[in-house]
């Protein structure tokens, strides 16, 4: 599966978005650096690595930005990244 043409990704990012957008205050919680790696570290959610490659996402494609944030329960990595054709997207992939 090609991440850059799948009709799932990207309408889910801009669901996300707009949700976190139009809630004002009630913004997302995302973790930080040291309570990411002590989740992957736990086993709580994937690795960056295992999460991308479950998602058949290019090894090309360059990762831009990585947040894992809570969205309604469910912790998710929102990735920026770089397609070979020079396309920059944000995607939401589970991180559990």
């Amino acid at each position: 599966m090609n991440i850059f043409t799948h009709d799932i990704i990207v309408p889910l990012a801009a669901a996300v978005a707009v949700g976190v957008a139009s809630t004002g205050a009630a913004q997302a919680q995302c973790l930080d650096n040291r309570q990411i790696q002590q989740s992957v570290s736990s086993g709580e959610i994937m690795s960056l690595a295992a999460v991308l490659a479950s998602a058949g996402i290019d090894s090309s494609a360059e990762v831009l930005s990585v947040q894992v944030c809570d969205e309604g329960g469910q912790l998710v990595y929102i990735i920026g990244v770089l397609s070979p054709n020079g396309e920059a997207q944000n995607l939401v992939l589970s991180a559990q």
